[in-house]
């Protein structure tokens, strides 16, 4: 530094003077040096965002920057649930995080703390699935498990100046991002320029999101749920407009490239049936299709005929499409339910223009996807109501809402947590002049004994039944107590008068019971690091993000005490139902968890009540399909809807049979599997079967 001293003006400066002006002119060059190096130099300091579920303001996503430091404050309730994220990062010259911490709970409950730190070319990170560690040779961006959604902007930022718009993933994979089309928002001062954006890599289905043109970030889209820059909320609809015609063509595209159908005849040789009155396989036979129909069951060495597709079955087993009795439907639930033999779905609660755009678009062939039995979903307002459906916040809006269902011919009614549960006979009585069934939650501060005496004709989720036993009185549902308060489960008495009384009530009103037990077995036994027990026969199958958080626990398990509380309630809610099965009180088989692989495991579970693999292959397609009056499936029969699926062994020794599908018919057109799941980073399970006369 001596040339400095040279400078005459310096040389005249007191010592304190000199000391004040050199620290000036480190401070200039450090800024100057910063403003040069940071990746966020043209991005705001402060950013505030709106969450919005179906127009309503649920949450808040609130950035704020510093040099190359950045916080993000989230948090949204739904239902009397949501995340609660606070997370802050350090990134590099390129956009890259070095250094990343992410704290708060997740929408159920369980304690987040994960933590990336890059040092040189060392990348080391904590998450809920355990710790991990990598030497990069290139570039990488960490994929946090349980960050805000802003991180995918902050993804983008990087991927816009990478070569191809790609870039490798950590902890696996690789990220694509793909630049849709430009639209405007807002009017007057407020109308801007966008850039719609897809980004792929992070989860089986693409993220769709907006930047403006300075490519600062705009807002994050689906169908049901917005992120968007305050000030801008009003046009929210358009937004879940716009995401819903991504996700549709991504699909529309799928269909038309792996959809099979056929002007011919197809003959199915060398399958062995299931057949759900018998509960047994047939011997060796053909099955013909014509149309969308089951034209014929033939012997397995009847001549073919001249104008059709044969299809060997390779001594595999036909099984009925499945129903997953508890569903939400969406575009990428469709066709991965059908690939799994799901052919048909009861969907339990909707947005309701979503769910029809859908609905129509399957029947058209534009869309795979299953039969859709709609439930006109009914809530209460309140500070905890869930979003979807109708809300009203009376009687008569309440009676209202059934009369718009029943207009609009959705089969049944079902009633929400914050429900006015006073309002239940009134509701159930119109609906059933109506010929609606009705069904659903038990609401906030009522019981189950009081659902089933207002007429319900069906139970949705086991531990809705279960608190009214064990909750005291002026306890509220519409929040995590509906869940943390299973830990009381374990100390309670079956063969005490109020759970013998509900049993009785259910038995003498003939009220069926959806239990959702593999979304009771995910929330009270699931535990960070370890994987979970519904996935193992198929994790190894999907992409590195799925692995990673087949891994994380759904609840907060504090303890050993509550550890051991949880899995007590588990064994104590697997007692109940097999009490109600002893009594003949009907189990409808649904997920809440998008059905597909999740189906296979609620049969599965199913197991554990007292039914064998050949009793649920029935339970799940015949018996639901004469339980919601629809005749025309359920079986593989001359004159049935051409709804089965093939299998290679025998799943009625073993269900996990289920679990391996080579094809599926869906209305006579045919999917294999084998095809479609790379496109959504799945390996294959089994290959398709051979086809002669294509």
């Amino acid at each position: 530094m001596s040339f400095i001293f040279r400078t005459p003006i310096l040389q005249n400066l007191k010592p304190c003077y000199l000391l004040f002006a050199l620290l000036l002119i480190v401070s200039q060059s450090c800024k100057e040096k910063t403003e040069q190096v940071s990746s966020q130099a043209d991005l705001p300091e402060k950013e505030t965002y709106t969450v919005l579920i179906a127009g309503t303001k649920v949450g808040h996503l609130n950035v704020d920057r510093a040099g190359d430091s950045v916080a993000i404050d989230y948090d949204y309730k739904d239902n009397g649930r949501g995340p609660t994220i606070k997370e802050t990062a350090v990134l590099n010259a390129d956009g890259f995080p070095v250094q990343w911490h992410i704290a708060g709970n997740s929408t159920f409950g369980n304690s987040i703390d994960e933590h990336y730190k890059l040092d040189g070319k060392n990348a080391t990170w904590k998450d809920a699935s355990g710790e991990g560690a990598a030497t990069m040779e290139q570039p990488a961006f960490y994929v946090n498990q349980s960050g805000s959604p802003y991180s995918l902007f902050m993804t983008a930022r990087v991927l816009l100046n990478s070569k191809d718009q790609t870039v490798t993933a950590l902890p696996a994979g690789q990220l694509k991002l793909t630049k849709l089309e430009g639209i405007e928002a807002g009017s007057d001062s407020l109308k801007l320029k966008l850039k719609t954006y897809a980004l792929s890599g992070v989860d089986l289905d693409p993220t769709y999101f907006i930047m403006d043109e300075k490519d600062h970030f705009f807002a994050m889209i689906d169908s049901k749920f917005i992120i968007i820059r305050e000030g801008y909320e009003s046009e929210e609809k358009g937004m879940r407009m716009l995401a819903e015609k991504y996700s549709a063509e991504r699909f529309e595209d799928l269909q038309k490239r792996f959809a099979h159908t056929y002007d011919k005849n197809i003959r199915i040789r060398n399958v062995k049936i299931f057949n759900p009155k018998t509960l047994a396989l047939t011997d060796l036979a053909s099955v013909v299709v014509s149309g969308n129909k089951i034209l014929s069951i033939d012997a397995a060495d009847a001549v073919a005929g001249e104008n059709e597709i044969e299809i060997d079955g390779a001594g595999g087993t036909l099984v009925a499409g499945l129903y997953d009795m508890h569903g939400h439907m969406s575009e990428d639930d469709a066709l991965l339910n059908v690939l799994a033999g799901v052919t048909s779905v009861r969907d339990m609660g909707n947005n309701n223009e979503v769910l029809e755009s859908l609905i129509q678009k399957i029947k058209t062939g534009v869309l795979v996807g299953p039969n859709i039995t709609r439930m006109g979903f009914i809530e209460g307002k309140s500070p905890f109501n869930s979003n979807n459906g109708i809300l009203v916040e009376s009687e008569a809006e309440a009676l209202a809402a059934v009369q718009t269902y029943a207009d609009k011919g959705f089969y049944g009614i079902k009633l929400y947590n914050s429900m006015n549960g006073e309002w239940a006979p009134a509701i159930v009585k119109k609906a059933h002049s109506l010929n609606m069934p009705v069904m659903g939650h038990v609401p906030a501060f009522s019981t189950a004994n009081d659902m089933i005496n207002a007429g319900y004709d069906e139970l949705t989720h086991i531990n809705q039944t279960m608190l009214g036993w064990v909750l005291e009185p002026g306890e509220d549902t519409r929040t995590l107590l509906r869940l943390t308060a299973l830990q009381r489960l374990p100390d309670l008495d079956l063969n005490s008068a109020p759970v013998q009384k509900t049993l009785d009530l259910m038995v003498k009103n003939k009220v069926a019971m959806d239990p959702t037990l593999a979304i009771h077995e995910l929330l009270l036994l699931s535990r960070n690091g370890e994987t979970q027990a519904r996935t193992l026969d198929y994790i190894d199958h999907m992409p590195a993000s799925e692995q990673r958080d087949a891994k994380r626990a759904m609840a907060s398990i504090a303890n050993d005490a509550e550890d051991k509380a949880y899995r007590g309630a588990y064994d104590k809610i697997v007692e109940v139902l097999k009490m109600m099965k002893a009594r003949g009180i009907l189990i409808v088989p649904g997920t809440d968890l998008g059905g597909a692989f999740n189906l296979h495991r609620e049969l599965e579970l199913y197991q554990q009540i007292g039914y064998t693999p050949a009793e649920l292959l029935k339970l799940g397609s015949y018996d639901m399909a004469r339980y919601l009056g629809q005749q025309d499936r359920g079986a593989i029969e001359p004159g049935m809807l051409a709804d089965f699926f093939l299998v290679p062994n025998d799943p009625t020794k073993d269900i996990k049979a289920i679990k391996t599908i080579s094809m599926v018919s869906r209305g006579g057109v045919l999917y294999f599997p084998s095809e479609v799941y790379p496109e959504f980073g799945i390996k294959p399970f089994v290959e398709k079967p051979i086809i002669k006369g294509n």
